[in-house]
């Protein structure tokens, strides 16, 4: 039994498959597409809505700026591993393929039950700042405001100190969950549902517009520089620095989301190096330049009483004229959307592909007939996203986040490290620079972020990965394809 669970799958099989019978995907996206996507997948909630929480719970403040640079560095390497393996595997199903590839079958079900913390309880984080950001765009264009009893859970609505007599009740139950949330959700499942490439075209048009709104707020952030802001510049030490990394590494968490759509590539041998690495970098750049405009603006301290919406409060303390505030709101009202679309992207694929494994049901793995997406996977993650993010908590979601993709990250540059021993004379389209350095740094470095997580955050993550195991014993290993396959 043990030697079959860490049984691997060469990758010849794994791409011979992908070929065969009537589940195929349509290779349809360019580099320019799949690049958008990185992008897309990388700037929203993150830095619209966490750099506030990094700046003043971590105690960062203005040194933020160093943790972005380390975990900017730390994601680089683990992006130049990606690249390797996707250029290599142009497969849907991103570290789970790569993980069957180079460390057998268990664990490529525990990186694939992983990988569902990152897409579909990361998008539930997300969602749940869109709302927020959608209801600031309605006041400061129209005056508007949704309940927050239709924009909210229950749990954050008791902490506030809200008045649940206030609520409509149902049978003496208050109703409170987040409607827009649930909207936006349902909304980007029906265009994900239509089709690969209109999802694509509908990406790069809001990540082109959010760039635009992201350099205006950098420019008014640096016009109302005050370099006092930055006294200390550490506040927290270096142990500030630390939280602060591991906590807005949920701002880099996307750029992966690139490998998913491998097999939806033209040419992923070209295409995946390109939008993995070149995704990283703009955003790096654009991060950067907004956590010094925000904390050069106004004292960081201030951010805690608009923890969960930094720019407006930057914008805000300046006197910045209404115009200014409806703008970045409606840039994080875009940039969310495309982290929306592009998780809601990413996840099903991963399903998809553990289907064709059969480590889930085979309805997993069936291709919409007339728009080529895997419309049932798509649509019931966008299900359980949906409900997810009526009544969850922002914060415990990131966190969540934060500490599978991690655990993610560090499984893909273990597995460059094994196939470059396993496989050394496999042609490689594109290879991470330094040799073995890269991988190793590159695992080193997301295991110092993760070391920086809480205790509850651990205690969560090892508790879904126990419930995982147990998914797997009952119904993974006794309906895996594996024995009638081609394994090394």
């Amino acid at each position: 039994m043990m030697e079959r669970l860490f049984k691997t799958k060469s990758i010849d099989s794994i791409i011979s498959e992908s070929e065969m019978g009537n589940n195929k995907l349509a290779r349809v996206l360019g580099p320019f597409d799949v690049t958008m996507i990185g992008i897309g997948a990388v700037i929203g909630a993150g830095i619209f809505a966490m750099v506030g929480e990094a700046a003043v719970k971590g105690g960062a403040g203005p040194s933020l700026i160093i943790s972005f640079i380390i975990t900017a560095i730390a994601c680089g390497f683990a992006a130049l591993c990606y690249a390797e393996l996707s250029s290599m595997v142009p497969i849907s199903g991103s570290a789970y393929v790569y993980s069957y590839a180079t460390l057998g079958e268990l664990v490529a079900w525990i990186i694939g039950w992983d990988l569902i913390i990152e897409y579909a309880i990361g998008n539930v984080a997300v969602a749940i700042s869109w709302s927020g950001y959608f209801n600031d765009l309605l006041n400061s264009v129209f005056g508007l405001n949704i309940p927050i009893w239709l924009r909210t859970d229950y749990r954050t609505f008791v902490q506030k100190g809200l008045d649940l007599a206030s609520v409509p009740h149902i049978f003496g139950i208050p109703i409170v969950f987040n409607l827009l949330a649930m909207f936006v959700v349902a909304f980007l499942t029906w265009i994900l549902v239509r089709g690969i490439k209109e999802s694509a075209s509908f990406n790069s048009f809001m990540v082109l517009l959010k760039i635009a709104i992201l350099l205006l707020f950098i420019g008014i952030g640096f016009y109302y520089f005050n370099a006092d802001n930055w006294k200390p510049f550490a506040p927290g030490g270096w142990k500030g620095i630390h939280i602060g990394a591991a906590t807005i590494f949920f701002a880099y968490i996307g750029f992966d989301a690139v490998s998913t759509v491998a097999e939806e590539t033209g040419n992923p041998k070209r295409d995946m190096p390109i939008g993995i690495i070149g995704s990283l970098v703009i955003c790096t750049i654009l991060y950067i330049l907004v956590t010094m405009a925000l904390t050069g603006m106004m004292p960081y301290e201030n951010l805690k009483d608009k923890i969960s919406e930094p720019l407006v409060a930057g914008l805000q303390y300046n006197g910045v004229g209404k115009w200014a505030v409806a703008i970045i709101s409606f840039g994080a009202v875009v940039s969310t959307t495309a982290v929306l679309l592009v998780f809601q992207m990413g996840q099903p694929r991963i399903f998809f592909s553990m289907s064709r494994d059969g480590l889930l049901p085979k309805s997993f793995s069936k291709v919409h007939e007339k728009y080529k997406t895997p419309h049932i996977t798509t649509i019931w993650t966008g299900i359980f996203v949906g409900l997810l993010a009526a009544v969850s908590n922002i914060d415990e979601m990131a966190n969540l986040c934060n500490i599978g993709t991690l655990f993610a990250f560090i499984l893909v540059c273990v597995g460059v490290i094994l196939l470059r021993i396993k496989d050394p004379k496999r042609n490689r389209p594109f290879k991470a620079p330094g040799g073995f350095i890269t991988p190793i740094l590159g695992a080193a470095f997301c295991l110092y972020l993760v070391m920086g997580l809480d205790k509850v955050t651990w205690i969560r993550f090892v508790v879904w990965l126990a419930i995982g195991i147990m998914i797997y014993v009952f119904y993974g290993y006794k309906n895996s394809n594996l024995e009638n396959r081609n394994i090394s």
